[in-house]
């Protein structure tokens, strides 16, 4: 369970208004409070796939409660390159993919279960219509519990390449919005360091800052819940 995951490896935490209090249990009851809420979160760092991956899978969800989930994949670019798979036999997924020269939608080996739509990649609002009408007929169909919806965003990168970036600001903000409005949580990969221009852009659209490295020690995570003045240094991911 994500929570209870978070519990387990938030031992230490330090916060930006000085000292360093060990409370795991607060920052975990946060992170609770952000899945019954709905939230956003902005996967970052400049690192191989295997980083991003591992954050995806984590906040997808596991199999024991429902998930309805949302994948969606820009054109010419892969950050988790996590393949979609339905979630159990209690969930359901599909995909909303732009397509490449050829036509047809990126990121092959979809299994034929689940729903993909493809959508040309000249103008974004057909890109942010088809997610949001994705996650509204989800929320007709099942009424959607919070955390129920799960929605992952692979990548920003390509869209900030070939768009204006007033433009990509004005799409996550309708797709966040929509995500926050049934109670979802959705993460937004955009491998970049931390203090990049584009991400100081984005974060005010998003719930926490999440940066993903592979460290000497494995892989690892540092989490900036914005607005709380909590950042969790570098630990285990």
């Amino acid at each position: 369970m994500f929570i209870i995951d978070c519990v387990r490896i938030f031992g230490r935490m330090r916060t930006d208004h000085g000292g360093g209090v060990p409370d795991s249990t607060a920052f975990a009851q946060t992170l609770s409070s952000l899945k019954q809420e709905g939230s956003n979160i902005l996967l970052v760092g400049r690192t191989s796939g295997t980083a991003h991956r591992a954050a995806c899978e984590r906040l997808l969800g596991d199999g024991e409660d429902p998930r309805r989930r949302v994948y969606v994949y820009t054109a010419g670019n892969e950050s988790c390159g996590y393949t979609a798979t339905p979630p159990g036999a209690d969930g359901s997924a599909c995909v909303v993919t732009q397509a490449t020269e050829d036509g047809d939608g990126v990121h092959g080996g979809v299994p034929s279960s689940i729903d993909r739509t493809v959508v040309g990649n000249q103008l974004l609002a057909s890109l942010g219509r088809e997610v949001i009408d994705a996650v509204a007929e989800y929320d007709d169909e099942f009424e959607l519990a919070p955390a129920e919806l799960r929605l992952c965003f692979d990548s920003v990168t390509p869209l900030l390449r070939e768009h204006k970036s007033e433009n990509v600001f004005r799409l996550l903000h309708m797709v966040t919005s929509r995500v926050r409005e049934v109670d979802g949580m959705g993460h937004f990969h955009l491998p970049l360091g931390r203090d990049s221009d584009y991400v100081h852009l984005l974060e005010p659209l998003f719930d926490a800052i999440v940066e993903v490295r592979e460290g000497e020690d494995g892989l690892q995570q540092r989490w900036d819940l914005r607005d709380r003045g909590t950042d969790t240094g570098w630990i285990e991911l």
